[in-house]
């Protein structure tokens, strides 16, 4: 019954949004600020709709509620959650300071909402354009609220200038923002919880304040310094022609790109896989259908499938739940990288 779904994106009009979706990933995007995609969802704030095949005009929760086995390889009890929320970015402002919190908070706080932990694959960014990533070394708790009741917040974060093809790591408890002038790919945990620490005294598309969260983020900051500031590196692996190079991979999911060249065989093994086309076109092959994408793009592959294959010139971001030594480090080590190499260069936590 299953094969792979497409979906039709759900658009989030943003104060900070613009217009690149349309621009970059040939999105027929409904605002002029529109600063979110969301690509695969399933949750109470976006739910996803098959755009192709027999489940076409579902949504991704119908699936799931009648198909969860089969789609990601486990059942779905009524108090589970889809684990993971697949998103564009287009920032033409930057958003706000902001941070997440990790599960345990989010439940007791957030009425049950999931934590927060996120990765960002960079599409698009222009010449000198920055993150800001973490606070800079040895700043406490006094330190940053004294900086941002002095309005001086700038001055104890950390910038990180980046350019496409960058991934960064975004675990709950780090601050962080996206400035101006970029276009990314989001991979997270199923959540919309946001605290909100400093938005640049900017109002929102109400003309209203928009609401900080400043209690909140105090909670949860990660003021130990636990989290790499840094641009993920990442290791490649080759397949003929094909690229696999992994980047991100925890308990929540993988951050993966494979540059695709010619033909890739793949596998679920009983594992539900997500692809975001970013640049290029080809076509996935399960049981002798051709099932077409292009750039901007977003599909999922069933855990059921089995066996079924990508074909064509294009890069993509792949994301999954990972078993960790089994999918990622067991097999950069198979290609001659070291330990060490794999823990400097893949954020493994």
């Amino acid at each position: 019954m299953l094969y792979p779904i497409f979906f039709e994106p759900d658009f989030k009009e943003r104060v900070w949004g613009g217009t690149l979706l349309k621009d970059k990933l040939n999105k027929s995007i409904p605002f002029e600020h529109t600063g979110e995609s969301w690509e695969v969802a399933c949750h109470d704030n976006g739910d996803s709709v098959v755009r192709n095949g027999e489940l076409k005009g579902k949504t991704l929760k119908e699936v799931l509620d009648n198909y969860s086995k089969e789609l990601v390889g486990y059942k779905i009890s009524s108090d589970d959650k889809f684990p993971l929320l697949i998103k564009f970015i287009d920032a033409k402002d930057k958003l706000s300071v902001q941070v997440h919190p990790e599960d345990e908070y989010a439940m007791k706080y957030e009425n049950g909402e999931l934590g927060k932990s996120e990765a960002w694959y960079i599409l698009d960014a222009q010449p000198g354009a920055k993150l800001i990533a973490g606070l800079k070394d040895n700043v406490s708790k006094e330190d940053f609220t004294k900086a941002l009741e002095e309005g001086n917040l700038e001055q104890v974060l950390n910038e990180v200038e980046v350019e496409a093809g960058d991934v960064i790591n975004i675990p709950a408890g780090f601050v962080h923002a996206i400035e101006d002038g970029i276009l990314l790919a989001e991979i997270q945990q199923n959540s919309d919880t946001t605290y909100r620490v400093y938005d640049w005294n900017r109002v929102g598309l109400d003309g209203n304040m928009r609401e900080l969260h400043v209690e909140k983020s105090l909670d949860v900051i990660d003021f130990e310094g636990k989290h790499s500031k840094d641009v993920v590196t990442g290791l490649g692996i080759k397949d003929d022609e094909s690229e696999i190079i992994y980047y991100v991979a925890n308990k929540y999911f993988s951050l993966e790109k494979i540059g695709l060249k010619g033909k890739l065989k793949e596998r679920t093994n009983n594992k539900f896989y997500i692809y975001m086309c970013i640049s290029g076109s080809g076509k996935v092959v399960y049981n002798n259908i051709e099932y077409d994408f292009r750039v901007g793009d977003s599909f999922m592959i069933p855990a059921s499938l089995g066996d079924y294959e990508l074909e064509g010139d294009a890069s993509l971001v792949k994301t999954y739940l990972p078993d960790i030594e089994k999918d990622v480090v067991s097999r950069l080590e198979n290609a001659g990288y070291s330990r060490e190499e794999i823990k400097s260069r893949v954020r493994i936590n």
